[in-house]
């Protein structure tokens, strides 16, 4: 036992010595326990001869030896993949690997998954954009036409084994460009959006296989976003089937699963309004007026007061309207950087680090959700 341990103690040692930072003793504990978090998960669940139970509950040889699950994909493509790119690179084609398994056995690319099986939890495909970062930072080990396809079939291909609550075809969607409100139940403005990033996604990998008409179409979806942009109430906006913005229309109002019907998804207007910026930035600001126009949306996000606690909707860790417990407000902050007043920004970042992030049983704020909140700190 006691080998064992010691074993284990250092090869925690070993990762979580790849990062060092200069650091009072408090603030290393912080950092050092959210890097440890992050590298929780996902996990590698095949056995020791290289066998696993699959998505299907079949057992199947693992690619390279290897099956990566709790797949927490709609947190931790946000966050967590981009920095195992740069802290553990030499798993990043596993994490592939296991996701194109898991496409062939269940002709999808996985959403969240847990012991190998699909739960089919939140929206959009967020497995897209880690195979995008993958390919875009010129990891090998897999193969780019494989995933390509994949990435199409996993955006096109309907799912009749999948719940019925779930994301199960695509037909709404491929007629509108949008999910328009009256066509599901809740969420409509978020399942676009989210589906954008992932369109966006495969576009940039068909562009590096050399499949220009690929990118081209799904280049054109990812603008979707696009439609929802009310301009009179700047905001991303829900619109019905005949392009008739949601009435009445708060954009206060956080909504999901325990606050419907809605648009959004553990969050509200505010926040959702700024997800193109995730794959499209340039874009964003384009649309809300330019540079000067956008520095001043953000300086009313950050400022804005909600009239009232709605913490369990992903509300936690209010500035303004930026709720740094729940992951779509993860990347806002740094969007100062597309205006002349980056210093904002980091100013922002300086305070979220301080406030948010503790030594204490209240170390952090929300759920870690598979090291999404930790690794926003590193």
């Amino acid at each position: 036992f006691d080998a064992v341990r010691a074993a284990a103690d250092a090869q925690w040692q070993r990762l979580l010595s790849r990062i060092r930072i200069d650091a009072d003793v408090r603030f290393k504990k912080i950092f050092y326990s959210a890097l440890y978090r992050t590298l929780l998960h996902p996990s590698d669940i095949a056995d020791a001869d290289g066998r696993v139970r699959g998505p299907t509950g079949e057992v199947m040889t693992a690619p390279g030896g290897v099956y990566y699950s709790t797949l927490s994909l709609w947190d931790t493509f946000r966050g967590v993949h981009p920095l195992f790119t740069l802290l553990v690179p030499e798993r990043v084609p596993g994490f592939v690997q296991t996701m194109l398994a898991h496409h062939r056995a269940m002709g999808y690319l996985p959403l969240w998954t847990a012991w190998g099986r699909e739960t089919h939890t939140m929206i959009g495909n967020p497995a897209l954009p880690v195979i995008a970062d993958a390919v875009a930072k010129g990891f090998a080990g897999f193969d780019i036409h494989a995933a390509l396809q994949a990435m199409v079939e996993t955006s096109t291909l309907p799912r009749p084994r999948a719940p019925e609550w779930a994301q199960r075809d695509w037909k709404v969607y491929e007629q509108f460009g949008v999910i328009p409100l009256d066509k599901i139940g809740n969420e409509s403005v978020s399942q676009t959006l989210e589906l954008g990033i992932g369109d966006d996604a495969v576009a940039r990998v068909a562009r590096a296989a050399g499949r220009a008409d690929v990118a081209e179409r799904f280049a054109l979806l990812a603008q979707g976003w696009r439609q929802l942009w009310d301009a009179q109430t700047q905001m991303m906006r829900g619109k019905d089937s005949a392009g008739r913005w949601r009435e009445p229309f708060d954009p206060m109002v956080p909504t999901s699963p325990m606050n419907n019907p809605g648009d959004y998804t553990e969050a509200n207007a505010w926040q959702y309004t700024l997800t193109p910026a995730l794959h499209d930035p340039a874009g964003l600001v384009a649309q809300m007026g330019g540079a000067a126009a956008f520095e001043a949306w953000l300086d009313r996000f950050f400022s804005v007061r909600a009239p009232a606690d709605n913490k369990h909707l992903g509300q936690e860790a209010l500035i303004g309207q930026y709720a740094h417990g729940n992951e779509p407000s993860h990347h806002i902050a740094y969007l100062y950087a597309w205006t002349a007043a980056p210093e904002k920004g980091q100013a922002l970042i300086r305070r979220i680090v301080r406030s948010f992030y503790g030594s204490g049983p209240d170390g952090i704020t929300g759920n870690d959700d598979c090291g999404q909140m930790s690794a926003w700190l590193v």
